[in-house]
């Protein structure tokens, strides 16, 4: 995620690697086919395509939806 927002902004984007906070979850899966078979739902793009989406409108809407 980082890589592709980096990416889709255009600089590259300060972190830092720390421990798990409180509360933290462990660990998270995603898998589409789930969309698919319950909902017939198939993505389109790709994780740096969803970036670039994301980001452009993010610089077009800097109040969000206000």
């Amino acid at each position: 995620m980082l890589k592709a927002y980096s990416k889709a902004c255009g600089k590259e984007l300060a972190y830092e690697m720390a421990p798990r906070r409180p509360g933290d979850v462990a660990v998270v899966y995603a898998d589409p086919a789930h969309a698919a078979n319950e909902l017939g739902w198939t993505a389109e793009r790709n994780l740096e395509q969803m970036c670039e989406d994301s980001w452009r409108w993010i610089s077009a809407n800097p109040n969000g939806f206000n």
